[in-house]
């Protein structure tokens, strides 16, 4: 009809929902078109529609609809962002938030072999080829004595850089000392001593130092060695802490492998552990080589310098990694769990094994109920059961025997299973929300190159959910999962209370014997933390615990051994 009346005529696309409520918008095209079902409609009517859909979770703050709403502009495709809120898990691409890929080009490595390593150490070893950081720290001066600060992602082969360095010293013709192994927890440190007793036991004496009088550890009913005078040393940081404030010595030491360092950042530990440097440094030979591991730094250049470490650094992961984002209420968290663990575990890798699964949550009574939910093929796994107990569920685990572990955020640092699939219930550690470091180590538990072809990592977070007091920060639970993915690690540049310096100021003064200022002040001056005696030794004085005859800091005796207040050596 128009042609006929010579009218020109053309075809638009308008927004079906906008004419629906005597609306007219611009005409859709490719830049503000999104896709919903079978058709497509404006963006303005997408957010609204997104914000419906947010709104029947209920409480989801505005963080939390700005990521969704910025997901609207990257894929332009209602239906997928919507998919976060309502998953289907048989789709994954709707609620992935990114992927971290493994590197395309493999980086050329040595033969074992071809290394100045000693025969003995090189056969029981196991490894035929080194992994990339590894041998960036070959390169670096690793077995010529180098101290260095090593950070690279999970599974990528620390632990055998410092088995290298320890192994070359003790099996070499000039024997430049034992090597001293130190980790955060008992259970890990359990795991290590397993691992080099089974690996050189027959030509090298291992010992385990926990703090922990008598040890038995769980499976062999026998004894763990506990001489100070063994080949390998491995200990807990208080356990050797607790040595070196008894007064005592280490034998000849020829490499200090200190693992998890950025536990430097912890609240409660981080003191003790510069201080436990500190000391160590002090003690041990002036040629002992230091080697700090961690998979999760930042500024990692800055705390090499403060370590006097040189940084090998190695970015990329072994395996990759998918992300994905939930929001969810909390009742159907555990039907997700349940859900993901089963459809995980029927996966096979290209290497043969099934998909497993740890599933982080943030308390003891919540890991048995989730497992229990899950049903016989997952256990919980957490400070509280017995190390028999603990050592059950890490053999059942690597048997495959189970298709899940459910471990509090707390034992994150000693959680050491060949995961493919890691889960976050809760976004807290206690009542206090992650901070991006704790979260990248947990995350990067998913995941192992001689287990698996991909890692995936799935947060469970609830809109308007998880405030547990007022100290746990700012953010709802879902706004924290956007914070945690997005974040980056802050440098480790811990600063400590008046408690934690003065308790290190009185353990270097333990360790000095005589309490000689000038070896206190050496000491204290090396501490990451900053110096000590220029503000705590006035404090003490004042209070009693510490005074200064000819010289020298002379401590105050314990309760009940004359006048004074007694410190408490921890």
């Amino acid at each position: 009809m128009c042609k006929d009346l010579q009218i020109p005529v053309a075809v638009i696309r308008l927004c079906r929902t906008c004419l629906l409520t005597d609306r007219v918008t611009p005409p859709l095209k490719h830049k503000n078109a999104v896709k919903y079902g079978h058709e497509e409609i404006c963006m303005h009517c997408a957010k609204n529609e997104l914000r419906r859909e947010a709104g029947y979770l209920g409480g989801m703050g505005m963080k939390s609809l700005g990521h969704l709403e910025h997901m609207l502009d990257v894929y332009r495709d209602l239906d997928r962002v919507v998919g976060m809120l309502q998953p289907d898990t048989t789709k994954p691409a709707q609620t992935l938030f990114d992927r971290l890929e493994p590197p395309h080009a493999v980086r050329k490595t040595q033969p074992i072999t071809a290394l100045p390593l000693p025969k003995k150490f090189v056969d029981a070893s196991g490894v035929k080829n080194l992994m990339p950081v590894q041998q960036l720290c070959v390169d670096a001066g690793l077995l010529k004595g180098k101290d260095q600060l090593v950070v690279a992602a999970t599974a990528s082969g620390k632990t055998f850089i410092g088995e290298m360095a320890g192994g070359m010293k003790n099996l070499s013709e000039s024997r430049g000392g034992s090597m001293l192994f130190l980790v955060p927890l008992v259970a890990l440190a359990n795991q290590k001593y397993r691992r080099f007793s089974e690996r050189y036991g027959d030509f090298l004496n291992v010992s385990l130092l926990t703090g922990v009088s008598r040890i038995h550890l769980p499976g062999n009913g026998q004894k763990a060695r506990r001489s100070m005078k063994s080949d390998i040393i491995v200990g807990t940081y208080e356990g050797v802490d607790h040595h070196l404030r008894m007064g005592k010595r280490l034998a000849k030491v020829g490499t200090v492998v200190i693992d998890e360092v950025q536990m430097l950042e912890d609240p409660d530990r981080g003191h003790r552990l510069d201080g436990l440097i500190a000391r160590l440094r002090h003690v041990a030979p002036p040629k002992a080589q230091y080697l700090f591991l961690s998979a999760t730094i930042g500024s990692p250049s800055a705390l090499a310098q403060k370590l006097s470490a040189e940084l090998v650094r190695y970015d990329e992961r072994p395996v990759g990694l998918e992300r994905h984002l939930i929001f969810t209420e909390r009742k159907e968290k555990i039907p997700l769990i349940k859900k993901m663990v089963t459809e995980e575990f029927k996966k096979t890798s290209s290497k043969g094994f099934h998909g497993q699964t740890i599933v982080f949550t943030n308390s003891r009574a919540r890991c048995h109920t989730v497992a229990e939910a899950i049903g016989k093929k997952a256990m919980p796994y957490h400070a509280g059961l017995s190390s028999t107990e603990r050592r059950q569920v890490e053999k059942m685990f690597e048997k495959g025997e189970i298709a899940a572990v459910v471990t509090t955020a707390a034992l994150a640092a000693g959680v050491d299973f060949p995961a493919s699939q890691v889960i976050f219930d809760a976004l807290a550690m206690g009542i206090s929300w992650l901070k991006v470091q704790e979260f990248s180590q947990m995350m990067g538990r998913a995941g192992r190159p001689d287990f698996h072809d991909l890692g995936k990592v799935v947060i469970l977070a609830e809109p308007g959910g998880g405030v547990y007091s007022r100290e746990s920060g700012g953010g709802t639970e879902e706004e924290v999962a956007i914070r945690l993915l997005k974040g980056e690690m802050e440098e480790v540049s811990p600063v400590y209370d008046i408690e934690g310096s003065s308790e290190e100021y009185v353990a270097n003064a333990v360790v000095c014997g005589g309490g000689e200022l000038a070896c206190l002040t050496g000491i204290c001056t090396t501490m990451v933390g900053g110096e000590l005696d220029d503000v705590w030794p006035p404090l003490l004085k004042k209070d009693g615990y510490i005074r200064e005859r000819n010289g020298k800091i002379v401590l105050s005796p314990p309760l009940g051994a004359g006048d004074g207040r007694a410190f408490h050596r921890r």
